[in-house]
């Protein structure tokens, strides 16, 4: 699903969307999150598998962006979008039991 979609999707439904916000500074390096729904305190970061980007590196990816997230002002609340056309992950459940441990007061969903 391409983030265009997927923000045309937001439309239905939420009319502050922002794309592309900025997040704080984390290990001396900033990124830019995909969408942030500012009135529900929202990020939704959207991710698709590949070859070589499978488990391993979503986890580590979604581990990071868990951290910066969680010092953003504007996040109460973190939407998961993982896209995997090709079944690369094998055990999304799992995934999603690992990145709960890494969770405080941020409510992460997938």
């Amino acid at each position: 699903m391409s983030k265009n979609l997927l923000h045309a999707l937001l439309t239905l439904e939420h009319e502050d969307i922002r794309p592309e916000e900025w997040t704080p500074n984390y290990a001396d390096a900033s990124s830019r999150m995909d969408f942030l729904l500012k009135l529900e305190q929202i990020v939704i970061e959207a991710k698709k598998t590949r070859s070589g980007f499978g488990a391993r590196e979503l986890a580590e990816q979604l581990t990071v962006d868990i951290q910066k997230y969680k010092q953003h002002p504007d996040c109460r609340t973190l939407v998961c979008f993982v896209y995997d056309p090709d079944g690369r992950i094998a055990n999304p459940r799992g995934i999603e039991n690992d990145l709960a441990e890494t969770r405080t007061d941020l409510r992460c969903e997938s």
